[in-house]
């Protein structure tokens, strides 16, 4: 492959979060097949007034990124399209997953074109969680101007193509999120978080939003307790919803000793830890498209029980890394985590895992990027 200029155009740090993470790991992918790769990120990523949690920023793990793009502020969409047209690239990417951010990235997206540029799309989500009107019409504004639409999962795949869109759709698998650092063992990570050693212990890990289905992991929780009286659960992560009705749901079920609450956004420096205490990470998403938990949940050889939505299920096999459970139903989640640790599931399917995992790389991204408008990609 010839080098190539890349700008990678979306969140980068000090902005914080999963697709955050992904942009970083993409830019370090393309830098070591010796690419030229600028990162372009946001001077404000988000009004105050739309976003539910305490700070969009993350002080710790800064790598240099060009803040020029301000999402409420379109004479920053003109300045930015200019300034990556001048960079002369010969790919620019965005990262898709909200469409509130489509009028921005198109009007880039449109200078850089003028440039001669292609134009990449990496689609994490077509619609947004909580879907509004106008969604799906600014969605097709900004990937009906990609050359290439990247996608993780069939189920985006399939909203992809609902849209009319005419550009290249290529599907590859999420790579594992590697870069939060080594597991440590379980005994040495429950004493570092202050979590009670002899537990079983169910992680419910990332921000915590209605599609998520916490409450339905709460409610699945009285029936666990009287098999597993020894279970733990432990929520991780800052609350975007309002915390008040889950603690309600936590006292109204009598359940407040076995649920241990972090409601903190988890710097990376805490997150092998978490990762490394649980027994198993638990997904009740009653949406989805892919999530970039189970990624981290495989890096630490975590097994995952999911909800068969978008394409959770594509990630974690049924019974081979992890167990699938109908959605919105907190009996069949019962019913899952009762086999996962009465049957002793957990060695056979970290072997799983660790089989797994091998199919994650980030080749298969830096592939779909670098070689769109080859006269020879297939």
């Amino acid at each position: 492959m010839d080098h190539k200029k890349f700008v990678l155009v979306g969140p980068f740090s000090p902005y914080r979060g999963g697709i955050a993470d992904f942009s970083k790991q993409l830019f370090h992918g393309l830098k070591k097949r010796g690419h030229d790769v600028e990162a372009v990120t946001f001077t404000r990523q988000y009004p105050k007034l739309l976003f539910p949690g305490k700070t969009q920023l993350e002080e710790e793990d800064q790598e240099p990124a060009t803040r020029l793009l301000d999402t409420a502020n379109p004479f920053t969409w003109s300045k930015t399209g200019r300034y990556v047209a001048r960079s002369s690239p010969d790919t620019v990417v965005f990262q898709h997953w909200m469409p509130f951010f489509c009028p921005s990235f198109a009007s880039v997206a449109s200078r850089a074109r003028q440039a001669g540029a292609s134009i990449v799309c990496v689609a994490h989500n077509v619609d947004g969680h909580e879907k509004r009107l106008g969604d799906r019409y600014l969605t097709r504004h900004l990937l009906g101007k990609a050359n290439r639409v990247v996608v993780m999962s069939e189920a985006v795949g399939s909203e992809v193509r609902s849209l009319g869109i005419k550009a290249d759709i290529r599907r590859v698998r999420h790579g594992i999120y590697d870069h939060f650092g080594q597991g440590v063992g379980r005994a040495e990570a429950r004493e570092r978080l202050n979590l009670p050693a002899d537990a079983k212990l169910m992680l419910f890990f990332g921000f915590v939003r209605k599609y998520k289905g916490l409450r339905v992991l709460l409610e699945s929780m009285p029936g666990l307790l009287r098999a597993i009286p020894k279970l733990r659960l432990v929520i991780a992560g800052e609350f975007y919803d309002a915390p008040a009705p889950y603690r309600a749901l936590i006292n109204r079920l009598g359940i407040s000793d076995y649920v241990i609450v972090r409601d903190n956004y988890v710097p990376s420096f805490k997150v092998a830890a978490y990762f490394s205490a649980a027994d198993v990470v638990v997904q009740p998403y009653l949406s989805a498209t892919q999530s970039g938990v189970a990624q981290i949940a495989f890096n630490y050889d975590t097994p995952v029980i999911v909800t068969d939505v978008g394409g959770l299920a594509e990630v974690v096999p049924h019974e081979k890394a992890g167990l699938v459970v109908r959605p919105d139903d907190p009996h069949a989640l019962a019913d899952a985590v009762v086999r996962y640790f009465m049957e002793g599931m957990a060695e056979r399917l970290t072997d799983g895992v660790r089989r797994e995992k091998h199919k994650y790389g980030w080749e298969r991204l830096c592939d779909a990027v670098e070689s769109v408008g080859e006269p020879d990609d297939e």
